[in-house]
């Protein structure tokens, strides 16, 4: 049941409680505001050019290492292919596969078919069908482990961009909501997406993290381009001490954790007062890293569960999660809220 007001289409929470979660959001200034230009608007589908590998540790086999494959595909959409189980079809990138965003360690896992046929971690590689002009691709893996890189999804852009592009004949697809939805998370925020603005088309982004930590309050504004994406591409996940501790120790008994590849290079580690490692994306004094990481790497990982197209909104997310993320996803489906442009 969904409940109409000034918050829009409510699909989940109150609306007192999403007037908290406001107030609270907006009290926190803007860092870094980087609205401008829109992506370009594409007319024909892409795919890359030529085949293209790129290795690196498991996230869940820190020992071992875990290659991609990324190949030109005619088939519309994402897929990932495991070479290891060969009697097992492809994973389409879709909102409809995903299993579950983890308990101990949070991440999107999408799976078809046989419980064994999924893909654990993929927000920072499927982030990428969201946030470049690539709509396309075959990902073969040797396993449902992908690797972990030291800088966000750098290694994986630059090989996408190596790859080159190759327009295939099928149009883009570009989606919109039909009115503003909103959703309260489940630690106080909220996530709403507005319908995009006719006269100036694109994916804008408003986007605040709150901790009780060195990370703090943290705020960013931007319009995606290409500019926008490659910044917070590098960005990478954030931890806190405590996590890292737990996962050195009690975590080394549970398998979603026991051989994570988590490391003070390719995580930011947060402590109370300070960050147990060096900060990146340095703005006025002040890291974003951990609100850039959210913006790029796991929201548009959940629009790219929008398997049809492209998402062109205002989005609005505080204290968000890969959860809330994809219930909003699902929840545009199942009450028919996605509109073509």
């Amino acid at each position: 049941m969904t409940q109409k007001n000034h918050f829009g289409n409510i699909l989940e929470g109150s609306e007192a409680a999403l007037a908290e979660a406001c107030r609270r959001f907006e009290a926190i200034p803007v860092d870094q505001d980087w609205r401008g230009e829109a992506a370009p608007r594409l007319s024909k589908a892409r795919t890359i050019a030529r085949p293209i590998e790129v290795s690196a540790p498991g996230t869940f086999s820190k020992n071992a290492i875990r290659t991609l494959r990324l190949e030109p595909s005619e088939r519309s959409g994402w897929w990932l292919d495991r070479s290891d189980l060969p009697d097992s079809g492809p994973i389409k990138v879709s909102v409809r596969n995903v299993w579950t965003t983890g308990e101990i360690v949070s991440n999107i896992v999408l799976r078809s078919g046989s419980s064994s046929n999924y893909v654990r971690l993929v927000e920072h590689i499927i982030a990428l069908k969201a946030g470049m002009d690539v709509d396309n691709l075959l990902i073969r893996l040797d396993s449902g482990d992908p690797p972990l890189f030291d800088e966000g999804s750098k290694e994986l852009v630059e090989a996408i961009n190596a790859a080159g592009r190759r327009e295939l004949a099928a149009p883009v697809r570009y989606f919109t909501v039909r009115e503003r939805v909103s959703l309260l998370t489940p630690h106080g925020g909220f996530l709403r997406i507005d319908p995009m603005d006719a006269d100036n088309p694109s994916l804008e982004i408003d986007c605040a993290r709150d901790f009780p930590n060195a990370i703090g309050k943290q705020r960013i504004r931007f319009t995606h381009n290409e500019q926008s994406f490659l910044h917070g591409s590098t960005a990478r996940t954030n931890s806190t001490t405590r996590q890292k501790l737990f996962v050195m120790t009690v975590g080394k008994l549970f398998p979603e954790s026991r051989n994570l590849g988590y490391n003070d290079r390719n995580v930011l580690i947060a402590g109370r007062r300070r960050y147990a490692n060096e900060p990146t994306h340095m703005h006025e004094g002040k890291s974003l890293e951990a609100a850039w990481h959210r913006a790029i790497l796991d929201l548009l990982a959940a629009f790219a569960l929008i398997d049809e197209g492209r998402l062109l909104a205002k989005v609005v997310d505080y204290k968000g999660g890969h959860y809330p993320d994809v219930e909003m996803v699902k929840l545009l489906y199942a009450n028919d809220l996605l509109v073509e442009v």
